[in-house]
């Protein structure tokens, strides 16, 4: 997963993480970065054949609905965990806090992790890990969830871009080991925004 710890890392560092209102433009060139890497030889996650024939990935419309400024708890004394993934692998994590947030006058919350071995590499002591799942799962979304990459916020709120969450690269290729989205980040509401499934 080293690969995709490192595009991760891109698009934390391209993109940042402080905004305070919805960006349209943002959202598009996150896609267009998505769609770069996934067309190039030496960084897609597709298998060859699926590359060759690759144009774009599926997004659903950026939409302000699903952009949300979430209140941060820091949770302290969580014990460091081994989560699940789509192979025998099994890297360390603690939950490093919750998030509070309202979409469409509900109310959710999800917790957030930091991979335990990931924090003692250089430019990742502040990257943390929001995995998720939601009623599109396994209809217009990849059946295991998907992915946001946050930075430890320096205050008690927090920007959540869901237009930004991508696919596991396990969604492409089995050959990747891929956490697995924890039941307690499983929200009781569609999230049609960020990328869809790959294959019908």
């Amino acid at each position: 997963m080293k690969k995709s710890v490192v595009f991760a890392f891109l698009l934390i560092a391209v993109f940042g993480f402080g905004q305070e209102k919805f960006d349209a433009s943002k959202v598009k060139a996150f896609q267009d970065e998505l769609n770069s890497e996934f067309a190039s030889k030496g960084k897609s996650p597709l298998t060859e054949s699926d590359r060759k024939d690759f144009k774009s990935l599926d997004f659903f419309a950026p939409s302000s609905d699903f952009f949300v400024l979430a209140d941060f708890k820091r949770t302290e004394s969580e014990k460091p965990f081994k989560m699940k993934t789509s192979t025998d692998r099994t890297p360390v994590y603690v939950k490093y806090g919750e998030l509070a947030f309202e979409i469409k006058g509900r109310k959710f919350r999800l917790n957030v992790y930091q991979n335990v071995e990931l924090i003692k590499k250089k430019g990742f002591e502040d990257y943390l890990f929001l995995p998720f799942s939601d009623l599109t799962s396994g209809k217009e979304t990849y059946i295991g969830g998907r992915y946001i990459d946050l930075k430890i916020p320096t205050g008690n709120v927090v920007s959540v871009d869901f237009n930004t969450a991508y696919n596991p690269y396990c969604a492409y290729n089995h050959k990747f080991s891929c956490p697995i989205v924890p039941l307690e980040n499983d929200l009781d509401i569609a999230i049609d925004a960020g990328v869809k499934k790959f294959h019908d």
